[in-house]
């Protein structure tokens, strides 16, 4: 499956159907009865989020949407039928915008949430009720913007072969694509961590490069995603495999969380070495707590699946704080 986090798309409610000028006669009536019924109301155009949808593809292929008419209305007072909801579904996390005022609408978060965004119009009045029948109106429409963010408990953060996609499938029940050369993870990738106590969402985003703030490699577009997690986890390759310097991809990672802005800096994070099941990760990691002396680290071997308890535990104890016996570590 292609992940999409953008769209845009053009919508159009229906049109309210005609009301009916018509007449009764009978041979025993000196006047005529006005008997016209109303028109049905045009079909409103809907977005619901929805649990099962991941992405925006579809609203690439297809980008016009447009509900039904109302039905027009007849003689003897009956009235048209009214349009049905163009119901379209969306992931959860989507953001709703009017481009062409760039109003926010709706910020879609919670599933089966919906709202209307372009409303039927209403349908024309017959002269059963008025002397003078009433026009119908006409469908609202809107271009309409949208942009996901994943909601996830946790977001995993760091350069390309950290050890991220290891690392979610050990600890939940997803299979993310594992391979040694950088950008293995295309998209994002949610998983969820069953535990006795809690269960909680990991985001595993993609590989994060210098610029990404900018949008280089278009890490502007993962690192939003970000955005809605509680917790960061800065993860570092300590064993340098790549042939980096992990203190500098460190101060590189951290450099473009700030210039992200405050959304991200602001959050609980966790510094999670990784590799440690590799020659050379000890020597590193010596350097890092000498100049980094305030900074406490979790020690993981993603791979051999070490650590993994501990790292849990704390997400646990940040993000359920009355799960933990030790209130210390309330935050």
């Amino acid at each position: 499956m292609i992940f999409v986090d953008e769209a845009r798309i053009f919508v159009k409610a229906g049109n309210g159907g005609n009301g009916c000028e018509s007449y009764y006669r009978d041979k025993r009536m000196r006047h005529p009865r006005p008997d016209g019924g109303d028109g049905g109301n045009g079909g409103n155009i809907v977005l619901q989020a929805d649990k099962r949808i991941q992405t925006l593809l579809d609203f690439k292929y297809k980008q016009h949407y447009q509900a039904p008419n109302g039905g027009h209305a007849s003689s003897k007072g009956k009235k048209g039928r009214s349009g049905k909801d163009c119901v379209l579904k969306v992931p959860i996390g989507t953001i709703v915008r009017d481009l062409d005022t760039n109003l926010l609408i709706k910020d879609l978060t919670q599933d089966q949430q919906s709202v209307i965004v372009a409303k039927g119009g209403l349908g024309g009045i017959g002269n059963m009720r008025r002397k003078i029948p009433v026009p119908p109106t006409k469908g609202g429409e809107r271009t309409l913007g949208f942009e996901l963010k994943l909601i996830a408990d946790v977001g995993i953060v760091g350069f390309p072969n950290a050890g991220k996609s290891t690392l979610i499938s050990s600890i939940s029940k997803v299979k993310s694509k594992i391979a040694n050369y950088p950008f293995t993870t295309k998209k994002p990738i949610l998983g969820i961590v069953k535990t006795e106590e809690f269960d909680f969402i990991v985001a595993d985003l993609p590989g994060i490069i210098e610029g990404a703030h900018k949008g280089k490699g278009l890490g502007d577009r993962f690192l939003r995603h970000a955005e809605r997690t509680k917790i960061l986890i800065h993860m570092i390759d300590m064993a340098g495999t790549e042939g980096r310097d992990p203190l500098e991809d460190y101060e590189k990672i951290e450099h473009e969380i700030r210039e992200y802005g405050r959304r991200l800096t602001a959050k609980e994070k966790l510094v999670v070495v990784n590799k440690m099941d590799i020659d050379g990760a000890e020597a590193h990691l010596a350097r890092f707590r000498k100049k980094y002396k305030d900074i406490k680290v979790i020690e993981v071997s993603a791979l051999e699946q070490r650590g993994l308890n501990e790292l849990v535990d704390r997400v646990i104890e940040i993000l359920c704080p009355e799960n933990s016996q030790d209130p210390s570590s309330e935050s």
